[in-house]
């Protein structure tokens, strides 16, 4: 099938043209462009540049690219325009922003994540909550998994719902991650006791990022899953919605699903 032409589209006013579709080093300039000019003091013209990339259909690591630069900024003028992002609502824009809050994880944890969790409740749709929990808790559970661990304990019982969500996207990304780490197998024993309170989560919105985290787990840590399971459901008589279980059960094998289903979910 042949491909549709690459059309050069002129950024008003910046002196910088970016091809359609985008190139990824077109993404790694645009964005070392957008940076500078929010560093400067013009959040402005950086979101007219910008916006392009929103208009078309950018490819998410173009994005991220462009959202890594951002994350170099320093974090009064970089808050400026991270909002004035949000505000615009493009599905595009949280790409950008959690690639940037990413960066900054090494520099304070705990800021990042309050700042996260503000624009997972600020978002309020189920797009946001897994772009952002995909790249800020995910990966921060993968490189520094304690501490991470730690911040994320409040959002696993959040008022919001679309944080509760955000909380189990963050373990499925580790999951698909984490594969022949070392310790991995124990912390995966530690996320199935961390989703623990949540196994009897109400709200489908919530169920379906928490049972998200579960059926990743289940899929690369099935044995330990099982287990858990097995004492959830078994032992202590936990009662889950229908779809938190299926979801649990998706990928272990008929033994331990009917070792695990002696009860019946509502």
């Amino acid at each position: 099938m042949p491909q549709p032409p690459r059309m050069r589209i002129p950024l008003r006013d910046q002196g910088f043209f970016i091809t359609h579709p985008m190139k990824a080093g077109e993404a790694t300039e645009l964005g070392r462009k957008i940076a500078g000019l929010v560093q400067a003091g013009e959040p402005g013209r950086a979101y007219a540049l910008l916006a392009p990339a929103f208009a078309q259909r950018t490819p998410f690591p173009f994005l991220e690219r462009i959202g890594e630069a951002l994350g170099a900024v320093p974090n009064e003028a970089a808050d400026v325009f991270f909002d004035h992002i949000a505000s615009e609502r493009n599905e595009g824009g949280w790409v950008v922003i959690g690639s940037a809050l990413r960066t900054r994880l090494g520099r304070n944890r705990a800021d990042v994540f309050a700042r996260c969790r503000d624009f997972v409740v600020r978002g309020d749709v189920w797009y946001v909550a897994d772009i952002l929990g995909e790249r800020v808790p995910g990966p921060a559970l993968v490189g520094d998994f304690e501490p991470s661990l730690a911040l994320l304990t409040s959002w696993r019982q959040d008022p919001n719902r679309w944080v509760r969500r955000a909380a189990g996207v963050a373990i499925h990304f580790w999951a698909k991650r984490s594969r022949g780490y070392a310790g991995s197998a124990t912390r995966a024993t530690e996320l199935l006791d961390f989703l623990e309170p949540a196994f009897e989560e109400h709200d489908p919105d919530a169920i379906k990022g928490l049972a998200w985290g579960l059926k990743t787990l289940g899929r690369y840590y099935p044995d330990p899953t099982a287990a858990w399971l097995e004492e959830q459901l078994v032992r202590r008589s936990r009662r889950p919605r229908a779809l938190m279980l299926r979801k649990a059960l998706t990928y272990l094998s008929p033994a331990q699903r009917d070792r695990a289903t002696k009860v019946t979910a509502r």
